[in-house]
């Protein structure tokens, strides 16, 4: 049988390296990787680890991607020998930090060309030979930042909230040519991306009054001990896209689970979410204006006066929406699939 030929963008590190490691040395040798980097430079991780992981020779091809340029992206294209892309994965973004009167035109712009423009950039190089096969999947690297506001990363959330709107108008459209749109939505995930944010993981602060300075210090700390405690390892998010990769799962948004976690709220097209229990209960114990989350379970008075705030503990859920033409709705995860499942408390 011919192997599913898979391009993956933004594999220097992070998701995009696992996922492109634990395809290529997937034992049943079906998988070829094209593993694109905007820096050759920095393939050198990469291969390091595909050693160590024993991937197969012809199994993992680099190229030289950037999702700011369509020139690049074009030039990836014509390099893939097989001539087809079975599955389009589109992982690079930059991230940004900050209170956003701060922000320099150049930096925001810079963000929302990698992960708004480079995501439609790619698509649309690989969609049409897609779409001519009637065959194709592609998977977007979201976050839970596009499915709620989080202080300090307004120009991300953004860029993640288009994403979402993006996924959702293709998978409509393109369910009759056979192609299928996934949208991985990540939690923190111990990865390099703090480390490769616009301007610096420390966000620019220069000129801000002294009360944004004590809430930016207060989110940071408050960041860090979500990761400490909460970020997911890129292996659990990756075995997600691996199974979607596959054809594996159904639905269009898929959260992406964190370490030890069972079910959770889930994000669906229902006036009655589903929840389950996470082991430690929210602070409220219903949806309100000021926490539109739904409750993990019911909180004793004592843990609701000392829990953190509702957003640090519950997966959103969102209200039944009317669709603005007529068509098929994506369908999330059916009953019966892995438990899926991620805290927003920051952003991947």
């Amino acid at each position: 049988m011919d192997r599913t030929i898979v391009l993956i963008t933004g594999c220097s590190s992070g998701i995009g390296l696992h996922l492109a490691l634990r395809l290529a040395s997937d034992p049943s040798r079906s998988f070829k990787v094209y593993a694109t980097l905007r820096d050759l430079t920095a393939q050198g991780p990469l291969w390091e680890m595909a050693r160590a992981r024993g991937c197969p020779p012809g199994s993992l091809e680099t190229l030289q991607l950037d999702v700011r340029d369509a020139d690049s992206v074009a030039a990836a294209r014509a390099r893939v020998t097989e001539g087809r892309v079975d599955v389009l994965v589109c992982n690079a973004g930059r991230g940004l930090l900050g209170p956003l009167e701060l922000h320099p035109a150049g930096a925001v712009a810079s963000v929302l060309d990698a992960n708004v423009a480079g995501t439609v950039r790619t698509i649309q190089a690989f969609l049409p030979d897609m779409k001519r096969r009637r065959s194709g999947r592609i998977l977007v690297t979201g976050s839970m930042g596009g499915l709620m506001g989080l202080p300090f990363n307004a120009i991300y959330c953004a860029s993640k909230f288009a994403i979402e709107g993006l996924c959702e108008s293709l998978a409509v459209l393109l369910q009759p040519f056979g192609v299928h749109v996934s949208l991985i939505e990540c939690g923190p995930v111990h990865t390099a991306f703090q480390e490769k944010l616009e301007g610096g993981p420390g966000g620019a602060l220069d000129g801000a009054d002294a009360d944004t300075r004590d809430l930016f210090s207060r989110y940071l700390r408050h960041c860090e001990q979500m990761y400490r405690e909460a970020a997911q390892d890129p292996e659990a998010v990756t075995e997600v896209g691996a199974r979607r990769g596959s054809g594996s799962g159904r639905g269009t948004r898929v959260p992406a689970p964190s370490p030890g976690q069972r079910a959770s709220c889930r994000r669906r097209r229902s006036s009655s979410p589903r929840c389950a229990p996470r082991g430690r209960p929210c602070a409220t114990s219903a949806p309100s204006a000021s926490c539109p989350w739904s409750s993990c379970a019911s909180p004793t008075p004592a843990a609701a006066a000392t829990s953190p705030p509702c957003t640090a503990r519950c997966s959103p859920t969102s209200p039944p929406r009317t669709p603005t033409a007529p068509g098929p709705r994506p369908e999330t995860e059916k009953p019966g699939s892995p438990e899926l499942g991620a805290r927003p408390a920051a952003p991947q």
